[in-house]
């Protein structure tokens, strides 16, 4: 049995905006389009910008909702840091190293797409933190 891939809807204003942020700025292959809504490829998983006339308003801070992606390599974070920076995307949080010497260490950032949805891309340096680690207490810094 393949893997499955993950699937997540998003609110977006303006379908044009997504487009340039998603395809152009972060490099996500465009699928189906229609009135109301954009299918990207994000890095092998369905991200769905659908259209709405609901307000949206900026978050107070990265927690409870982002969504992002895991680097198996560091290098592969880096070249979308690069890429996020030439292409002038909005950082929410610029890239930093979390929980240096820790199990859970890692390199960090988070963007903002012109919607407010926050995306988080993270490397981390101890495989097993990815899922292990269950003898420490802490997720994320709260």
């Amino acid at each position: 049995m393949k893997t499955p891939m993950f699937h997540l809807a998003i609110p977006v204003s303006d379908l044009e905006n997504a487009k340039i942020f998603y395809a152009e700025g972060l490099g996500c292959e465009v699928g189906r389009e229609s009135k109301g809504a954009i299918i990207f490829n994000f890095q092998g998983h369905q991200l769905v910008a659908h259209l709405t006339e609901q307000p949206l308003t900026p978050q107070n801070g990265i927690y409870p909702r982002h969504f992002g992606l895991v680097f198996w390599e560091e290098n592969d974070w880096k070249k979308l840091l690069e890429r996020a920076t030439e292409k002038q995307l909005k950082f929410y949080q610029k890239p930093k190293r979390r929980f240096p010497g820790q199990l859970t260490e890692h390199r960090t950032f988070f963007l903002e797409d012109p919607f407010y949805n926050l995306l988080e891309f993270k490397f981390y340096c101890h495989y097993e933190a990815i899922f292990g680690g269950r003898e420490l207490a802490a997720v994320g810094d709260r």
